[in-house]
C-alpha cells in the first residue's frame, strides 16, 4: 500500500491518540511528543507539518509498526 501524500503531523497525531492508545504529552516547539504503555512505554516525536514528507512519514510508522506488532497498512487504514 502507498503512503497517502496529504497526511499533516496532527492528523497523524491525533490518530495515533484516537485509535492506537497513544496520549500527547507536549508540544515541544515544531513537534509533538507521544507517548504510550502499551504494550511497553515509548515515546515518539511528530513533526507539526501541513504535509509530512514521506521519509518522516514513514519513520513514524516505522517506529509504531515495531512497538505495536501491527501492520503498516493498519495504521494508514486509520487515518
Amino acid at each position: 500500500m502507498k503512503l497517502p501524500r496529504n497526511v499533516s503531523g496532527e492528523r497523524l497525531a491525533a490518530t495515533l491518540c484516537r485509535d492506537w492508545h497513544y496520549r500527547k504529552v507536549d508540544k515541544s516547539g515544531s513537534h509533538i511528543i507521544l507517548d504510550t504503555d502499551e504494550p511497553t512505554h515509548r515515546r515518539i516525536s511528530v513533526p507539526v507539518q501541513p504535509s509530512l514528507r514521506v521519509g518522516i512519514f514513514n519513520s513514524v510508522l516505522r517506529a509504531v509498526v515495531g512497538h505495536k506488532g501491527v501492520t503498516r497498512e493498519a495504521i494508514i487504514l486509520t487515518l
